[in-house]
């Protein structure tokens, strides 16, 4: 078995946990096209292509699928959703406790924002299988 194969899943319920899928996450590449919110499950979801910072041979890119659980509301500032070719560039994911919920903020470069409303944190972030070409 060739040991690039393997499938890496880390879930966060507390500011550890976001802090290490925040640090993992930090300079990924995250299409428009690629957000979705599925208001009826409360689900957000995110592709986003990231390089491999764990990977003590170099750094590699991989895909990640990060899943936001339990959301109520989306908000998000100077991002043309329009614009599903736009590329944008994570900085940081953090939160701040509102009253009884979560807002959990997903920070991009060029004062690019999108703010998550939950009922808790829970947050998956998971990596793709690449297949050899």
């Amino acid at each position: 078995m060739d040991e690039k194969k393997y499938q890496k899943k880390i879930i966060a319920n507390d500011r550890d946990g976001l802090t290490l899928i925040s640090a993992l996450l930090n300079s990924a590449k995250i299409k428009v096209s690629e957000m979705k919110y599925l208001p009826s499950n409360k689900i957000f979801l995110l592709s986003a292509k990231r390089s491999s910072i764990e990977n003590e041979k170099g750094s590699k890119e991989i895909n990640s699928i990060c899943r936001v659980d339990h959301v109520s509301k989306v908000k998000s500032k100077n991002i043309n959703q329009k614009n599903h070719d736009l590329t944008l560039e994570l900085i940081a994911i953090d939160y701040l406790k509102n009253k009884e919920n979560f807002e959990i903020n997903l920070i991009f470069k060029n004062n690019a924002h999108i703010a998550l409303s939950t009922e808790l944190i829970d947050i998956t972030l998971e990596d793709q299988i690449e297949n050899e070409k």
